[in-house]
């Protein structure tokens, strides 16, 4: 399978509750839902549907889980909803257990080696595994080399911190850019894949 990162970044990249108050309040973060002012419809919105129509499941950690578990089933009978409810979704969790995740088609990664079992799936056949949000899990794949896409939608704000799904380890990871589309709202949404021979040499 082919892991696809998508994120809603700040300019100095942070990934951190872009979309309300409450999401993600960890290190009193205090700047939740700054990602929805720039929100471009036009742009951003069939960047999501294209995303999701070529994807076969979803990787969550577990905060993120949650927050989307709270929220989709009730808006089943719209197509994103009806789309969201069905797909299948792979959790990463060390607190949750199977009986925990009510949301259909959810299932939970071995506690003990979530990164091996994402190795697993990657190396199956079929199309996107696509992860949201999930900034800690997101790292840990950028970490281990395990994301083969990143669809990131660059927003013009700086934080000043909060969480980066970057490793700061001093490694360079040379990517290349396949596509770049600017919103109205001055939003970069960018795909970007890993390189596999870096032209420096």
């Amino acid at each position: 399978m082919h892991l696809i990162l998508i994120d809603f970044m700040s300019l100095d990249g942070v990934v951190q509750a872009p979309g309300g108050p409450e999401e993600d309040t960890d290190g009193g973060f205090s700047y939740g839902g700054w990602s929805m002012p720039y929100f471009d419809p036009e742009v951003m919105g069939p960047a999501i549907d294209e995303g999701m129509a070529a994807t076969e499941a979803l990787l969550f950690g577990r905060r993120t889980w949650q927050r989307m578990a709270a929220a989709w089933p009730e808006r089943a009978g719209d197509p994103f909803a009806d789309r969201m409810n069905e797909i299948p979704k792979y959790v990463a969790s060390r607190t949750l257990t199977q009986e925990d995740l009510t949301w259909s088609g959810s299932m939970l990664l071995p506690p003990d080696d979530a990164i091996g079992a994402v190795r697993e799936l990657r190396a199956q056949d079929g199309g996107g595994l696509q992860v949201w949000g999930s900034a800690s899990l997101a790292a840990q794949l950028v970490q281990h080399d395990l994301v083969d896409e990143y669809r990131l939608m660059i927003e013009p704000v700086l934080l000043g911190g909060g969480k980066r799904v970057f490793p700061d380890d001093g490694r360079a990871r040379p990517l290349e850019l396949v596509s770049t589309t600017t919103a109205s709202t001055g939003v970069l949404v960018c795909t970007y894949r890993p390189r596999t021979a870096d032209p420096a040499g």
